[in-house]
């Protein structure tokens, strides 16, 4: 296992820099000047513009900088914006927010998706699986902006469910639209994956046992179906996390969430390279460990995974 836990650590190290070169790319490698781009319709004098290149290492051949760059993260620091804040304090105060975002998406998804695909896998082809099955295809069709737009009319502004936008502070009771909003991304994916693990365990030899004692079907179902069902679920939720975490950029850009994505949305309208390059890596580190962590998973539930040459 030790052997398996290191092959996987090193098959993530140049999926990290692959990455993270990818991104520096991106951003300092398109057309126009971050420097002339920050000071709007101004120009700044000789001076100036020669302290801020300096400043941003942009008198810097590319992979200099690109090296410079990856230096100071490794020392844990993550760079300044061009407005002069530290990178690592925005996200001290931001990413809870987004955390806790994530958390509340994955309980709401987890709560409705589970109940609906257990249903639709007890009563598998009748009018309430069709329905589910549909209403599943339509949210995986609809983009997030455009299901994040509805949400907010109709809940919020038509209906006063919720608040239309998230207020100061990001109490957990503002959290909810959005939450919902973010769920629907992956809620047609637990519950296929529910009803499908459903269907396949009721055919088991020891569901078919347990009827066959005569155990009622309120602890054949729960404790029999549902506890072994749930096991390809609760591994999905860590690669869920980590989705929730990385896409809750338009998300919080439409309902105004203090939180990282939100950060993005903002860097990058104003064209705040080192912010955006930041902001991306540490998402980006996230999803590394997340997927890190369901392969290690998957080596200790499945022995022959981890021995496989």
């Amino acid at each position: 296992m030790t052997a398996y836990i290191i092959r996987r650590l090193l098959q993530a190290i140049p999926v990290f820099l692959g990455a993270t070169f990818l991104i520096f790319s991106m951003v300092f490698l398109l057309p126009g000047d971050p420097i002339l781009a920050l000071f709007g319709d101004k120009t700044p004098t000789d001076a100036q513009y020669a302290a801020l290149q300096a400043q941003y290492h942009l008198d810097q051949p590319f992979f200099t900088r690109y090296l410079i760059y990856l230096g100071d993260l490794f020392q844990g620091d993550l760079g300044t914006t061009f407005r002069g804040q530290s990178v690592n304090e925005i996200l001290a105060a931001k990413f809870p927010v987004t955390l806790r975002l994530a958390l509340l998406a994955i309980v709401i998804q987890l709560l409705f998706g589970v109940v609906v695909g257990l249903i639709s896998g007890l009563r598998k082809n009748s009018l309430f699986d069709h329905a589910s099955m549909l209403v599943s295809l339509l949210l995986i069709s609809i983009p997030v902006f455009v299901l994040a737009f509805i949400a907010q009319y109709f809940l919020a502004i038509e209906l006063h469910l919720f608040r239309p936008t998230v207020g100061r502070g990001a109490p957990w009771s503002d959290l909810i639209l959005p939450a919902i909003v973010l769920a629907a991304l992956n809620f047609a994916y637990v519950v296929r994956l529910t009803r499908n693990s459903v269907i396949e365990t009721r055919q088991q030899d020891f569901v078919r046992m347990a009827f066959g004692k005569g155990l009622p079907t309120r602890r054949v179902i729960p404790v029999h179906v549902l506890r072994n069902s749930l096991i390809p679920v609760t591994t999905n939720l860590a690669a869920d996390f980590g989705i929730l975490i990385v896409g809750a950029t338009v998300t919080e850009g439409v309902f105004n969430v203090p939180g990282i994505g939100n950060e993005l949305f903002k860097a990058i309208n104003q064209h705040d390279g080192p912010e955006i390059v930041s902001i991306v890596t540490v998402l980006v580190v996230i999803y590394v460990l997340v997927n890190l962590f369901i392969d290690l998973l998957y080596g200790v539930l499945d022995p022959r995974i981890r021995y496989v040459r």
